[in-house]
């Protein structure tokens, strides 16, 4: 089993465990070791199992990090930061609101961090949320864990030499979503605009879509070039070839569905057609099957 499949395999439920349990879990239990990786001069991207990747810019003007993963992982995150020379966190970007991109939320806001995403993520950390697909209920977040500097389409923020835009990808994995390009570096987050070789999780009861799935990764491909790194929100690293790829694969099964779709077949009549067998053998097994992965996305096409 792949590890994020630990935390974010929808077959929980048929075993008695949600999202919600795996998360309490993690909660519980000694959060996976982070692991540190360069990407650039002073810029890393930080992997632990079952949740989303960070990444840090560090420099003499303060350290920035996109996303903070579950609640837990807040101590180990700064140590990991502490380790090649970080601080605590002077500003934090949430690709999202999801918990295990935004729990350590509170974390990092209690010591000071500023922290930064689009409105509707503040919106949803506020109220609380649930997430049907994996029975999962979130309460409303503390104000501690509530962003402070919000927007509707974009921002940027100029910090150690280097710019970076805060671009708002709307409608794909949620409403939500933020896309983060380090200029200077030639470096992306995608957050969960992409997941990096398997099916991603579309979050349609929050905004998102395929066809925005899709249309972020466009965006994505656009802003990089062959040289660009680019830190998915769940995967390894990848290039922009890697991009055109699954942005390749994703239109595929968008063209697939919505044809069977539009020919009047049921979600049920759909996942018995099999029309994603050939994708699921290279990104099956993971987080979705094929089967599921189009009982994710049905409602959103």
């Amino acid at each position: 089993m792949h590890p994020i499949q630990k935390i974010l395999h929808p077959l929980t439920l048929a075993v008695g465990l949600t999202l919600a349990t795996l998360a309490a879990a993690h909660e519980a239990d000694k959060p996976p070791a982070i692991t540190v990786s360069q990407v650039a001069d002073n810029l890393y991207m930080l992997t632990s199992p079952n949740s989303g990747n960070v990444a840090a810019l560090l420099g003499a003007e303060g350290t920035f990090i996109v996303d903070d993963k579950f609640a837990a992982d807040g101590p180990a995150l700064l140590a990991a930061l502490k380790s090649v020379g970080g601080a605590l966190p002077k500003y934090l970007l949430n690709t999202h609101y999801h918990a295990d991109h935004a729990g350590g939320n509170a974390f990092f806001g209690e010591r000071g961090t500023l922290i930064m995403a689009h409105d509707r993520v503040r919106e949803r950390l506020a109220a609380g949320y649930t997430l049907p697909a994996f029975g999962m209920e979130v309460a409303p977040a503390a104000a501690a864990a509530l962003p402070r500097i919000t927007y509707r389409q974009g921002s940027t923020l100029h910090l150690n030499g280097e710019t970076l835009r805060f671009i708002h990808a709307p409608a794909a994995h949620t409403d939500t979503d933020s896309i983060v390009h380090f200029v200077r570096a030639n470096v992306i987050h995608t957050g969960d605009a992409m997941f990096n070789g398997f099916f991603p999780f579309i979050d349609t009861a929050h905004g998102g879509t395929l066809s925005g799935a899709i249309e972020a990764l466009t965006i994505i491909a656009d802003l990089a070039d062959k040289h660009t790194r680019i830190i998915p929100g769940h995967g390894p690293l990848a290039d922009r070839a890697t991009v055109l790829k699954t942005k390749r694969t994703l239109k595929l099964a968008h063209e697939r569905l919505t044809a069977l779709k539009k020919a009047g077949k049921t979600l049920k009549q759909t996942q018995a057609a099999a029309p994603l067998a050939d994708i699921e053998k290279d990104w099956g097994g993971v987080m979705f099957s094929a089967e599921q992965w189009i009982g994710v996305v049905w409602d959103g096409l």
